[in-house]
């Protein structure tokens, strides 16, 4: 096994902090991995890694490695493919992650186009609905929606999603359409909480300058977003979401826009990506591809 291929090992031991699921995904004997391992650490004079019989994590010099061991071989990457037919031939394995909506409804049903256009490309989406870590977890990019918070990360902003309030026509049919703020008594939201119990259930709008808060009742608390979606189709209350994903349930009547002048602030939508030199290629071609994707459902002013 050559230095590049230990350190692509390496890699993938330090992303899943497993030797055997490493073993796995690569499709090697446990015992290579392991020794793949053990090879690249004597050939640096330092251990990369610290095992336990419950888990595995790098050490600091581990993260130092990690970090730049995989600029080192995406330069590597981008020599090999400069005379493979022009460039628009990508290869490699792409390493995203977005929300379950957003996958699902917008980019899933079109991924099919990215990938003939890009045959050699191979993609991992992760679909978690919680933030990332892109440096340990290895990501290329990730699409994130709602403010940034993390400045070590580069970002490059789409544009702004609109929100909206909606019902389906059941709930609406048992509890009454809200037509001001004041009718919300008695109502409920279906509160969206990634920590389940992290926060209060609050009805969120915005007056073109600031947003307000004020106290509605719920009786449900979900921490994902399809979960969400289907808890409103089941009539169990009120949500404040993207209006691009809820767009064919509207005009199909499942769902019903509510309280249009008491809209949540539009949501900020970007890709982030690990500060570097050099994004890339396989990257920069797949936020163009999405960007363009979400073209349609975002003011890009806001």
């Amino acid at each position: 096994m050559n230095e590049l291929d230990t350190i692509q090992v390496f890699l993938k031991v330090a992303e899943l902090e497993s030797f055997s699921g490493a073993a796995r995904q690569l499709g090697l004997p446990n015992a290579t991995v392991s020794a793949a391992v053990r090879q690249l650490e004597q050939q640096l004079g330092t251990r990369l890694l610290q095992r336990t019989t419950r888990r595995v994590q790098m050490t600091q010099e581990g993260e130092a490695f990690h970090a730049r061991s995989r600029e080192v071989l995406d330069e590597v990457e981008a020599l090999r493919g400069m005379f493979r037919g022009g460039e628009d031939v990508l290869s490699g394995r792409l390493r995203v992650d977005m929300s379950v909506a957003l996958a699902s409804e917008l980019v899933l049903p079109r991924l099919g186009e990215f990938m003939a256009r890009h045959p050699q490309l191979a993609i991992d989406l992760g679909t978690a609905d919680r933030r990332v870590d892109l440096i340990r977890e290895a990501y290329d990019c990730v699409l994130r929606a709602g403010v940034l918070l993390d400045s070590s990360l580069v970002a490059r902003p789409l544009g702004s999603y609109k929100l909206v309030n909606c019902a389906s026509p059941a709930y609406l049919a048992q509890h009454g359409t809200p037509l001001r703020l004041e009718d919300l008594v008695g109502h409920r939201l279906i509160h969206y909480d990634a920590q389940l119990g992290g926060s209060a259930a609050a009805w969120e709008w915005f007056d073109g300058e600031h947003t307000h808060y004020a106290p509605v009742g719920s009786m449900l608390t979900v921490n994902g977003t399809a979960s969400y979606k289907a808890a409103c189709l089941a009539g169990l209350g009120i949500i404040q979401v993207p209006g691009a994903g809820l767009r064919e349930l509207i005009e199909a009547g499942k769902l019903v826009e509510v309280l249009p002048d008491y809209r949540p602030a539009p949501m900020p939508v970007a890709f982030v990506y690990p500060t570097r030199r050099h994004v890339p290629a396989r990257a920069v071609a797949f936020m163009d591809w999405v960007a363009g994707l979400l073209k349609p459902y975002l003011d890009e002013g806001e």
